[in-house]
């Protein structure tokens, strides 16, 4: 099992660093003839961080910056309800306009059927892309503060180029304080795509992959973000013999011996609201198999792998085996994907109930 720092020296279990964006959601309409959204707060590497809180009640913070105005405001106040600390949220000046400080704003509709769901993201030149390495005190964080676990991931570092370098940073000195860190490939083609595409994509993560102990991600994050390759069709990745999932796996941890524990979602999406969903979990040489959900049914995908990631981690920080960590993550994921918006809304009984086959009866 993985070594981690006593939790009562530590102020805090897990500290996410990422941007936390406000996500504009259509409900069962179409963004393009909206007259009406909902607000939430959403982003990668921070959705880990709420659900750690809400869902497994454990301490947990968020790193990230906001320009100084109402907006910026909102999300903290979102941010505030879903219990995560925000202690370490940096504010930046706001010029009127947002030319060089604004706030990330993330239009999504969720899909249904045959009808895919749709991201729009409106996040060039926010706050969080601006931060510069330097600008943070992480020895204050992971030394004064102190935090069992740090969680950072592919979108964070796909920004701008500072924030991959603040993501080097701050892996670095995580390491340096002896707290685990955990990273989440989470590959996004349009995040990358004036930005180098694919090939800045491997030289960044590539560099920050050797200072992670708990790896994540899906068949195309690996390809895209660390350059491994397997056989078969990773556009339908469930379709691939599970095989050639546990060969990418092996195909990781030899390139990189410093994964302590490699984790990755398997999905194959029937059509928008009808997903098979699972996960796999390689650690110390062994290959585990997590629950399968075949054809289950979805509200809304988006949050589903950072719940997975959250649930994951959690097992792991309990001191779980690797098999109920591996199960946690799943069940996790499954059960935020039947609630709205990007956060989990799911409670730590709900998942226990669904790791023990408890059914879909009415609870009361």
């Amino acid at each position: 099992m993985l070594s981690m720092k006593p939790k009562e020296a530590c102020m805090f279990d897990e500290i996410s660093l990422g941007e936390v964006m406000l996500r504009l959601d259509p409900g069962e309409g179409r963004i393009r003839t909206a007259r009406n959204f909902r607000a939430w707060e959403g982003g990668g590497e921070y959705n880990v961080a709420r659900g750690l809180r809400k869902c497994f009640k454990l301490n947990t913070a968020i790193v990230t910056a906001f320009a100084d105005n109402d907006i910026g405001y909102l999300i903290e106040d979102l941010i505030m309800q879903g219990g995560v600390d925000t202690r370490f949220l940096e504010w930046m000046s706001y010029d009127g306009i947002g030319r060089n400080s604004r706030n990330g704003i993330n239009f999504t509709e969720r899909g249904y059927g045959i009808r895919g769901a749709v991201g729009i993201s409106d996040r060039a030149n926010t706050a969080a892309s601006a931060l510069k390495p330097g600008e943070i005190d992480w020895d204050y964080i992971f030394g004064e503060c102190g935090t069992r676990w740090f969680h950072t991931g592919g979108i964070f570092t796909a920004l701008s180029d500072s924030s991959a370098q603040v993501a080097l940073e701050a892996v670095k000195a995580a390491k340096k304080y002896g707290t685990i860190v955990s990273y989440d490939l989470n590959y996004r083609p349009s995040l990358w795509r004036s930005f180098g595409g694919k090939a800045k994509a491997q030289e960044v993560n590539k560099e920050i992959a050797k200072y992670i102990d708990v790896m994540i991600g899906n068949e195309e994050d690996f390809t895209a973000c660390l350059g491994l390759e397997i056989e078969g069709n990773s556009e339908n990745l469930s379709s691939l013999n599970l095989d050639g999932y546990k060969e990418m796996i092996n195909a990781a941890s030899a390139a990189y011996p410093n994964f302590k524990v490699i984790g990755t979602t398997l999905r194959e999406v029937h059509t928008a609201t009808i997903n098979d969903w699972s996960a796999i979990c390689w650690a110390e040489g062994n290959i585990y198999q997590g629950m399968e959900f075949p054809k289950m049914e979805i509200l809304d995908r988006v949050g589903g792998g950072d719940s997975f990631a959250s649930g994951l981690i959690y097992g792991l920080l309990m001191g779980n085996d690797y098999q109920t960590a591996l199960n946690i993550g799943v069940c996790h994921g499954a059960l935020a994907m039947t609630t709205p918006g990007d956060t989990s809304m799911v409670s730590w009984n709900e998942v226990k109930n669904l790791m023990q086959g408890t059914g879909a009866r009415v609870q009361r």
